[in-house]
């Protein structure tokens, strides 16, 4: 072999040692996982890092994302329970737990979990009424789940969260559902507004009664003062009368003449406090009043005469 010959198969041997050396040296990046082929049958999988394989015997099957993954569940039209047709889309969160088996157990993952989360999503909705299906979104959400997630289990998937997007019910079901909200909203405000009127009503009959009660208690109390007055009075006037009894009886006809004065008299002043008489007219016996009033003097003199023998008596000087 000649110089030439040999340069020529040293060449050749360093460009197969570079190529072997670069398909042996295989890096994994993070989120991703690598399935290894050798002879076409599955033998192992390749973490995030740095591996050395045997050239032209093993081979990278698939590069598989271990990421969590979203995917859309197209919009679609479904009839509910009550035979609403309605319009409703989705997302489906998912993570490959297995790479082997996402890669070798089912072709096009995606869209197997795609039609998988469609299919089992009209199940669903078909079961139930268009009332439920608008207010019970996280019970449909969590009936796909629990049923997605058990379907893709042989897969290698694990389904995190499954979430209804949009529900749009048909136009003059929408149109209905406004009118009958409109109608609940004027009920509710009739009720509060009659509720509110009854307690008004209430609490001005309870202020009425309230004033009522203040009212009568008032006028009992005034009744019992004006009773108690009279009888004041009246005590008065029974203490008055004894006392010129008594003066009848021991014989001072001046007592007679001053109780006869004093009935002159308050007579005399009812007349002048009369709101309809504009004369006042004097008795007949108006000589007798003066005389009974003249009477009167008489008889403090003598009250004043025996009041100074009782104190001379008793040798106490009257203050």
């Amino acid at each position: 072999m000649d110089f030439g010959g040999f340069s020529a198969l040293a060449l050749t041997l360093l460009f197969v040692g570079v190529i072997t050396i670069f398909m042996a040296a295989t890096v994994v990046t993070q989120g991703y996982e690598y399935t290894i082929e050798r002879m076409g049958k599955f033998t192992r999988t390749l973490k995030p890092g740095f591996h050395i394989i045997i050239p032209f015997i093993d081979r990278i099957g698939a590069k598989v994302n271990v990421m969590e993954r979203v995917l859309d569940i197209p919009s679609q039209e479904v009839i509910t329970k009550d035979n609403a047709m309605v319009r409703i889309d989705g997302v489906v969160f998912f993570q490959i737990l297995d790479s082997s088996m996402a890669t070798y157990e089912v072709n096009d993952l995606e869209l197997a979990i795609m039609n998988l989360s469609t299919t089992n999503l009209r199940t669903v909705v078909g079961g139930m009424d268009l009332d439920d299906l608008l207010s019970k979104r996280d019970e449909i959400s969590g009936k796909l789940l629990i049923v997605v997630d058990e379907a893709t289990n042989p897969w290698g998937v694990k389904v995190t969260r499954v979430e209804v997007k949009d529900i749009e019910p048909p136009v003059d079901i929408v149109n209905a559902m406004a009118r009958q909200l409109k109608s609940e909203r004027d009920k509710r405000a009739a009720i509060l507004e009659s509720e509110g009127q009854r307690q008004s009503e209430i609490l001005r009959a309870e202020g009425e009664k309230k004033a009522a009660i203040l009212e009568a208690e008032g006028r009992k109390e005034a009744a019992f003062r004006d009773a108690e007055a009279r009888e004041r009075e009246a005590e008065a006037e029974a203490n008055a009368t004894r006392m010129v009894n008594d003066a009848i009886s021991s014989g001072d006809s001046q007592a007679i003449n001053y109780f006869v004065a004093q009935k002159y008299v308050e007579t005399l002043g009812k007349f002048a406090e009369s709101n309809n008489q504009k004369l006042v007219f004097m008795p007949l016996e108006a000589s007798s009043v003066i005389g009974s009033i003249g009477g009167i003097g008489e008889l403090l003199k003598d009250i004043g005469s025996d009041k100074k023998a009782e104190t001379s008596s008793s040798g106490i000087p009257r203050t």
